[in-house]
């Protein structure tokens, strides 16, 4: 009887080298996310982070190693199951459609007064942000606003009156100290500011109350650097935010005459 001859089963015996590859992967990350929450500096933590982010997005990540990462819903395969290499996510650029009109508004009416920089508007995730400069809007070190800025505050709340989102009144000023009888410090006149935009809004041009709140920053959210007389002037103001739907997740549930939650 002849000998049979044996056939392999063709069965790769070295399919344990790519698990071995994402232990190594996972491994790394790990030491890196270390390494990175001992750094006091923030700042170089952050570029460590992003370059092996990039590293391992411009890599060909596994199905099971981006499972880990957060990427599974993004990576996508062949059909010999090999990774496509891994980009990052386009920014989506329609964040705040709700509010785009309303910039759009905005701009047309105040337009000798953007011209003028007494006022700025800058859409951001979060909102559509109304930047009142101090100098048009309040004298220095108080917190009175100017009569002669009703008619700009006017047209403001004609566009503001017809929307039904949340609004955050934002009071900042330069990190120059200020010690009245009246401010101890930066921080009592941001606040007050805020205060004497919300009442102004509420009780001369009708805006509900209800749907504003006041936060005063003092010198720690400046537009520009503080270190010159423009870019101080710059950082004294009162930014009103028009909260789009995505900043609204962040805004406190607000209680209805009843008792109830709302959005």
């Amino acid at each position: 009887m002849s000998a049979k001859k044996r056939h392999g089963s063709g069965e790769n015996h070295e399919r344990w080298l790519v698990s071995y590859a994402d232990f190594i992967t996972l491994l790394f990350a790990f030491f890196v996310v270390l390494f990175a929450s001992t750094q006091s500096d923030k700042t170089k933590a952050k570029q460590v982070s992003a370059a092996v982010d990039r590293a391992l997005r411009d890599g060909a990540l596994s199905p099971k190693v981006a499972a880990i990462l957060g990427n599974d819903s993004k990576s996508k395969a062949d059909n010999s199951g090999t990774p496509f290499r891994q980009h990052p996510p386009t920014p989506d650029i329609k964040a705040v459609p709700d509010l785009a009109a309303s910039m759009q508004v905005l701009a047309n009416d105040l337009q000798q007064e953007i011209k003028d920089q007494k006022v700025k508007l800058k859409l951001e995730q979060r909102g559509l942000i109304v930047g009142l400069e101090e100098a048009a809007f309040f004298s220095s070190g108080d917190d009175a606003i100017k009569p002669t800025s009703y008619p700009i505050l006017e047209k403001l709340a004609r566009v503001l009156g017809k929307l039904s989102n949340p609004l955050r009144l934002e009071g900042h000023t330069d990190s120059i100290p200020i010690n009245t009888m009246r401010f101890h410090n930066n921080w009592e006149l941001s606040a007050a500011r805020s205060i004497a935009m919300l009442r102004l809004l509420n009780e001369r041009f009708g805006i509900d109350a209800g749907r504003m709140a006041v936060v005063g920053y003092a010198d720690t959210a400046g537009s520009e650097p503080d270190t010159t007389p423009e870019g101080r002037a710059r950082n004294r103001r009162v930014d009103i935010v028009i909260v789009s739907q995505y900043g609204m997740q962040a805004e406190p549930a607000r209680l209805s005459l009843d008792g109830t939650k709302k959005n």
